[in-house]
C-alpha cells in the first residue's frame, strides 16, 4: 500500500461534512447552508456505519440527502466507509467539518479531531454551531419522536418526514 498523498495549498478549498444522517435535520441543512458560502465545495458524506443500525439503509438515506439538499450547487453528497481522513484525501478536503449543538458533544468530538489529527496532520477539523433555532435537534430525537407518533415537521424536510413516518409505521 502507498502512502496517502498529502493535503497542499494547492489543492481546492474542499470541506468534508461525514455524519450517519438518518436522516438529514434542519441542523444538518443549516450547517451545510453556511459551509457552502465558505467553501468551494462541501462533501457530504454519509457514513456506512452499519454499527448504529440506522433506520434508513444507506441507499435511502443517500436519497433524502439529496433531496434535502439539492438547492446548493456546490455540495456533493457520497458515502464512504472506512478511515474518514483517507476518505477526505481522496476528495481532495483540507477541512474535516463537524456540527457541535451543546457542550456535551464537545469532549466526544475535541477527542476525535484530536485522533484525526494525528493521523492527517495536513487536514483540519473546523467546528461550526447550528443556528439557534436548531440547536437542539439531532437525528435521534427525530427518530424518537417520530417513533412515539409525534409531528417532526419543524425538525426535517416534508419528503424526510414522509418516509420517516412511512418506515416507522
Amino acid at each position: 500500500m502507498s502512502a496517502p498523498t498529502p493535503v497542499s495549498a494547492s489543492m481546492p478549498n474542499n470541506a468534508i461534512y461525514p455524519g450517519t444522517f438518518d436522516p438529514v435535520t434542519h441542523g444538518h441543512s443549516d450547517l451545510v447552508k453556511r459551509a457552502a458560502r465558505l467553501f468551494d465545495r462541501v462533501i457530504v458524506a454519509l457514513a456506512a456505519n452499519p454499527g448504529k443500525r440506522p433506520v434508513f439503509t444507506l441507499e435511502e438515506r443517500l436519497k433524502l440527502a439529496h433531496t434535502a439538499l439539492a438547492k446548493y450547487d456546490n455540495v456533493e453528497i457520497c458515502s464512504f466507509d472506512g478511515l474518514l481522513v483517507e476518505f477526505a484525501r481522496t476528495k481532495q478536503a483540507r477541512v474535516i467539518l463537524r456540527g457541535l449543538r451543546a457542550v456535551s458533544d464537545f469532549d466526544y468530538e475535541f477527542q476525535l479531531a484530536g485522533m484525526n489529527r494525528k493521523l492527517a496532520p495536513d487536514v483540519e477539523t473546523l467546528f461550526l454551531t447550528p443556528a439557534e433555532q436548531y440547536s437542539n435537534i439531532s437525528s435521534s430525537l427525530v427518530r424518537e419522536i417520530a417513533a412515539l407518533g409525534g409531528d417532526v415537521s419543524p425538525f426535517v424536510h416534508e419528503k424526510i418526514r414522509d418516509e420517516l413516518m412511512r418506515k416507522l409505521r
